[in-house]
């Protein structure tokens, strides 16, 4: 008989906290382990400078799924990321620990919350959208759900169609049902790591230097047309003005760090919302390897 597989493990955490040094401790661990990445921009290959991705080293420590799969002109949102991260749990070996790991949140909840579903195409309205001009989608579209257009390629006509379909079938902005959930309170292990505000700003000074050091200018050089999704990672705007003159690199530096400081208190307002993940605090000094023992005991995973 075959074993039935075991339930994944998902550590959450702000940028800069060390979740993949805390994952690679539960991998040693628990070897087995696959770890699926929830990250919206370690998805990209070519970003793995800026986006802080594990390293060709650390990724050899144990299998890696979903980084550096999506070139960086593919779009990418919380619905296709959950879509890829179940298909690709389905696939990992049953005596292996699955760890979900990243920072974020809408990600990771459409993979542990599941995603509420959307009207199903309508043939007839499909073949008259088909019809229109692009031009006149996007205006439709934009007075229907003007939040979902500003964050959609409107260059894309198939997401451009999609979309203002489904505002027509449901009478609703399709961004709206698309932050809905299935389940309310799914039954799931997660973690999510938190460290002191200084201890985190700290880190988050010491990883941008290390980003320069290892390269980012030259990979965001690298760079050409990015999708909607991609060209919100944090510091391709700041170090595009930089290669064009407009700011010093200290400054760039700088507002690469504000804007990741910025973005952590985000995912920390937004972790501190969700009661399924499990806070656990973060010692300044605290090694990996016993913030790992810590998460076992807690979810009883040395009993399995």
């Amino acid at each position: 008989m075959t074993p039935p597989r075991r339930q994944p493990l998902y550590v959450a955490g702000p940028t800069g906290c060390g979740k993949t040094a805390v994952s690679l401790a539960l991998a040693r661990l628990f070897t087995p382990v696959a770890i699926v990445n929830a990250d919206a921009y370690q998805i990209y290959r070519g970003l793995e400078i800026l986006s802080a991705a594990p390293a060709p080293a650390e990724r050899a420590a144990c299998p890696h799924h979903l980084f550096g799969v999506l070139e960086p002109t593919d779009e990418n949102d919380a619905a296709e990321h959950a879509r890829r991260a179940h298909a690709t749990l389905a696939t990992i070996p049953g005596d292996a620990l699955p760890l979900v790991v990243g920072g974020s949140g809408l990600y990771l909840k459409a993979i542990t919350h599941g995603l509420a579903p959307t009207p199903k195409g309508d043939p007839t309205l499909r073949g008259e959208l088909e019809a229109e001009p692009l031009e006149s989608l996007v205006e439709r579209y934009r007075d229907l759900d003007p939040a979902g257009a500003a964050t959609t390629n409107l260059l894309n006509r198939r997401y451009v169609t999609r979309n203002l379909e489904i505002c027509l079938l449901a009478g609703r902005p399709a961004s709206e049902l698309k932050a809905e959930w299935a389940v309310s309170e799914p039954e799931i292990r997660a973690v999510y790591l938190q460290r002191d505000r200084a201890d985190l700003d700290e880190r988050i000074v010491r990883r941008t230097a290390a980003m320069f050091d290892a390269g980012v200018t030259e990979e965001v050089a690298r760079l050409e047309s990015l999708s909607v999704t991609a060209a919100k990672a944090i510091g391709i705007a700041e170090i595009r003005a930089l290669r064009r003159g407009e700011i010093t690199e200290p400054a760039c530096r700088e507002a690469i760090r504000l804007a990741t400081r910025q973005y952590a208190k985000r995912q920390e307002n937004w972790f501190r919302r969700e009661p399924a993940f499990h806070p656990l605090p973060l010692p300044r000094d605290e090694a990996p390897e016993v913030t790992a023992a810590r998460i076992a005991r807690h979810f009883s995973l040395h009993e399995e």
